[in-house]
């Protein structure tokens, strides 16, 4: 690539639109605005209802780009699908709510492409010790506990379900 030139920009996943700032600054660079904006949303599509930080790194000379997104962290999806704002600062006495292996399993999901785990199954726990540190109940257990009961291969059958999914990302 010769010169290049990125742009930043925070979007909900899967919104992003020709307005300002985005439009202009894609239309100053002379490319294509509806096809980048197309490609950003088609790449968030899975983030809706999520900030998340996207560049576009367009190479001046040729006009060829590359878009990259930065995943919201595991704290922010977690406190977001409890709808808190911040962690208790006291996880063991507070319990900030309780979500649905379900859920988990789909923030491990979204953040495939962040974490070291090489499986659905390690991914699922690597989110379970966030929450755990966090606060926050899973199944109405300790998500410590849904670990060892993960481990056993008590929910074999919901991983397997979004086994798919993961093999996608």
């Amino acid at each position: 690539m010769g010169r290049e030139k990125i742009i930043k920009a925070q979007i909900e996943g899967g919104k992003a639109s020709t307005a300002p700032p985005l439009g202009p600054a894609l239309a100053d660079l002379g490319l294509n605005v509806s096809e980048v904006i197309q490609k950003i949303n088609e790449m968030t599509k899975s983030l809706e209802g999520h900030r998340v930080t996207v560049k576009i790194i367009v190479d001046l000379e040729t006009k060829n780009y590359r878009i990259d997104v930065k995943l919201p962290t595991t704290t922010c999806l977690l406190l977001k699908a409890v709808g808190a704002d911040k962690p208790t600062g006291n996880p063991a006495q507070q319990k900030l709510g309780d979500l649905s292996l379900e859920k988990i399993i789909e923030i491990a999901i979204i953040k495939k492409k962040e974490l070291t785990a090489k499986s659905l199954k390690a991914a699922v726990k690597t989110i379970l010790g966030s929450a755990h540190s966090l606060g926050i109940m899973v199944e109405g257990k300790e998500p410590k506990r849904v670990i060892k009961e993960i481990e056993q291969g008590l929910y074999d059958d919901l991983l397997l379900k979004y086994e798919n999914k993961w093999k996608e990302r």
